[in-house]
């Protein structure tokens, strides 16, 4: 009797995730991503402009109700998001191995994360007594400066950090109020799908962060200058590059926020700084006296 010919596994193809869903790239597009040895693990979708566009409204919409939400109740849900990431470490894990590392580099990178998620959560209601302020003034008025969300933010995140380099740029924008765009590592992509796969179960509002893959120098201007975009945060590049974000930025006054030559997985790469970075500062007078 003939034997069954050896069956042939089906890769994964793993999608972006925009205003809450999980849709295929636009453009239809595609990059194989391998291991070490050549072999196949995983299609990764190829974002488009097109698709950078569609997350730039979905981030708009979500805004709104996000930056209006309770200080408490963006801190539970930062919270949330770190139980569900805990829940989840045996996948992260296995993803970052067949993606290079070592079993025990990715165990703490993966610790590290959850436990980078709870710092920011533990934040959200005391970033503004370190931030705002009382001013003094000559005349017979109050004078009150306090922390607002800046709006959108494009996130460029750190190509060698999949994970917790994702989780440290994503945690102090959201938990601040902000919505984001993130494009994700482009050589480590895995984490940051799934990951996005855990925002959608951690009560996380559609549109609050969206999760792109692809190739940076494709669309790193397009996070730069897109005119609905309110700041810009990279974490790679050299001086060029550096410029180059920075020029397309000034088109409409974005706020730029260079992290590079962080090391991720140091406890003084997260610091609630990083939080007021993507904020604004707004004043208030109001009279005294009856």
């Amino acid at each position: 009797m003939a034997t069954a010919a050896k069956r042939i596994p089906v890769a994964k193809t793993y999608k972006i995730y925009i205003g809450g869903k999980f849709p295929r790239t636009e453009s239809g597009r595609y990059f194989e991503l391998a291991d070490k040895k050549g072999k196949l693990l995983a299609n990764v979708c190829r974002s488009s402009r097109k698709d950078f566009r569609n997350a730039v409204v979905a981030a708009r919409a979500a805004e709104a109700g996000w930056s209006a939400a309770s200080a408490y109740l963006r801190g539970q849900i930062l919270y949330r998001i770190a139980e569900m990431l805990e829940g989840r470490r045996a996948q992260f894990i296995d993803e970052l191995k067949v993606q290079g590392q070592s079993a025990t580099s990715a165990e703490k990178e993966v610790d590290a994360a959850v436990d980078r998620l709870i710092y920011y959560a533990g934040w959200a209601d005391k970033y503004q007594q370190i931030f705002s302020s009382v001013n003094p003034v000559a005349s017979s008025h109050f004078n009150f400066s306090v922390l607002e969300a800046t709006g959108v933010v494009a996130i460029l995140a750190p190509q060698e950090s999949g994970l917790l380099g994702l989780v440290s740029v994503v945690a102090p924008c959201i938990v601040g109020g902000n919505s984001c765009v993130v494009l994700a590592s482009e050589s480590l992509p895995l984490s940051a799908v799934s990951f996005a796969e855990v925002l959608h179960a951690s009560d996380v509002p559609g549109g609050v962060v969206n999760i792109l893959t692809g190739h940076s120098a494709e669309l790193s201007g397009q996070f730069a200058s897109h005119m609905d975009v309110n700041a810009v945060v990279f974490c790679d590049g050299d001086e060029k590059a550096a410029r180059d974000i920075q020029q397309k930025a000034a088109e409409n006054i974005k706020r730029v926020i260079d992290r590079r030559n962080l090391d991720w997985a140091k406890a003084g790469s997260a610091s609630p700084y990083q939080i007021a970075d993507t904020l604004e500062t707004k004043t208030t007078w109001h009279p005294i006296g009856s």
